[in-house]
């Protein structure tokens, strides 16, 4: 009998033993798929300021409506999210409520994240349960009053936010429906290039048609020739994702921190499934202008200026240098009808994303130190104009916007703001005079 006791014991440590292994192997894989999930997410772009550690807050955001700055993601208890659990973290990826109730602005692309599956999230907690924990205090609410007051989300959500899942169009093939999910999901990409109603959400009307972002212009990225990325193959738009550079473009601004954080790291069939999805919407456009006449006085100096301060670069004929020097020709982010990129660029140069697929960085030098505003406004109104390219002419003023560091400010969006946090403030008022009302009955 006592044999017997000592081989059962034996069979159940063994058991346990291999128990114990296979969950841990589990843990392992969510880990691993938890952080893929944290790079389609594009994460560190956001959270993790320049020479910064990964995860411990971000460089300030300059939002139309003021300052936010990404908080620190990591397991401290006391300046991250080290006292959070699961629960908490799924409630914030798919509410925009964190932990203790507090509202998130949807800065954090909550709207978005919310169509991830409960697996996705699941993995992505498990990753960041074992991210190292870094103490750094981040005010992250710096915007000006009232839009500081967070309550005013509850009015934001009532208004512009249904949670819901991602649901498969079930008349599309796998590889589409997966593309739908990263673009629409984790990817979060209509956070910058979707325009804005005046409360400051997406338009969804006019998705991934382009918008205004920190002195840049996310570009159209929608099927559209004229101005979207209609006339890229399939296999240009895998290339530039995964390397930051094809013959039509150079990753710029926000958009190089998203393909070295990002895009750069997902896999073939993650990039291939994008590509798919985003070449198939039919992005409308109002029909192409007719191009400015080159015997116009703006487009003979803008010709001029590009003839000594660009051509040798980008060639004569607009034709670049493949993987280099993009191509001007036929490029619709010349076509954008809001230069803002065209003019940040000009006047402070670019550096290219670092990718493994391409290592060096393709540049462009500043010439804001020598070109004037009326200088630059003509030789983008060139480009806009040249070697098939219509758009608006670029006036003056938008360049000295710039220089001075000052982008327009969407006013609609600032008073659509005010008027809503005003209204929040009354409902409030009133809901507590009636519950007062209803004490002093009782």
């Amino acid at each position: 009998m006592s044999a017997l006791r000592n081989t059962l014991a034996a069979l159940a440590l063994l058991m346990g033993g291999a128990t114990a292994h296979a969950e841990g192997a589990d843990q392992a894989d969510r880990i691993t798929r938890g952080q893929y999930q944290a790079v389609l997410g594009d994460c560190m772009a956001c959270h993790t300021r320049p020479g910064g550690a990964p995860f411990a807050g971000g460089a300030p955001l300059e939002t139309p409506f003021g300052r936010l700055v990404p908080p620190n993601i990591t397991q401290d208890p006391e300046t991250g999210i080290g006292n959070w659990n699961e629960a908490d973290f799924t409630r914030m990826m798919r509410t925009g409520i964190g932990h203790g109730g507090r509202r998130l602005y949807p800065a954090m692309p909550y709207p978005a994240y919310s169509m991830m599956t409960d697996q996705d999230i699941a993995d992505l907690w498990a990753y960041m349960a074992t991210v190292q924990p870094v103490r750094n205090a981040v005010v992250a609410n710096q915007l000006p009053f009232p839009f500081n007051i967070r309550l005013a989300m509850w009015g934001w959500n009532l208004l512009n936010f249904r949670p819901e899942p991602f649901r498969a169009d079930p008349a599309q093939s796998a590889e589409w429906n997966r593309g739908a999910y990263l673009v629409q999901g984790p990817g979060h990409c209509g956070s910058c290039h979707t325009p804005k109603n005046i409360m400051g959400a997406d338009d969804t009307g006019q998705a991934l048609r382009g918008a205004s972002l920190q002195g840049w212009f996310a570009p159209d990225i929608t099927g559209n020739s004229q101005t979207g990325i209609g006339g890229w193959s399939q296999e240009e738009l895998v290339t530039y994702l995964r390397t930051g550079v094809n013959t039509h473009s150079v990753a710029s601004g926000p958009m190089r921190e998203a393909v070295e954080n990002s895009t750069s790291r997902m896999s073939d069939a993650d990039l291939r499934a994008i590509a798919v999805y985003l070449r198939s919407l039919n992005g409308t456009a109002p029909p192409a202008p007719q191009p400015l006449a080159a015997t116009e006085p703006r487009m003979q100096a803008g010709g001029a200026i590009y003839a000594a301060n660009c051509a040798a670069c980008h060639g004569g004929e607009g034709r670049g240098a493949r993987q280099l020097f993009p191509a001007l020709a036929g490029n619709p982010l010349l076509r954008q009808a809001n230069p803002e990129t065209l003019v940040h660029l000009v006047l402070a140069g670019s550096q290219g994303a670092q990718t493994p697929g391409a290592p060096t960085t393709p540049a462009m030098p500043s010439l804001g130190w020598r070109l004037n505003d009326q200088q630059v406004a003509d030789v983008l109104t060139y480009v806009r104009n040249s070697w098939g390219n219509a758009a608006p002419p670029v006036a003056p003023h938008e360049v000295a916007k710039q220089r001075d560091g000052e982008p327009e400010k969407p006013w609609a969006l600032v008073i659509g703001g005010v008027v809503l946090v005003c209204l929040l403030v009354l409902a409030t008022a009133l809901l507590m005079r009636r519950r007062r009302r209803r004490h002093a009955v009782a």
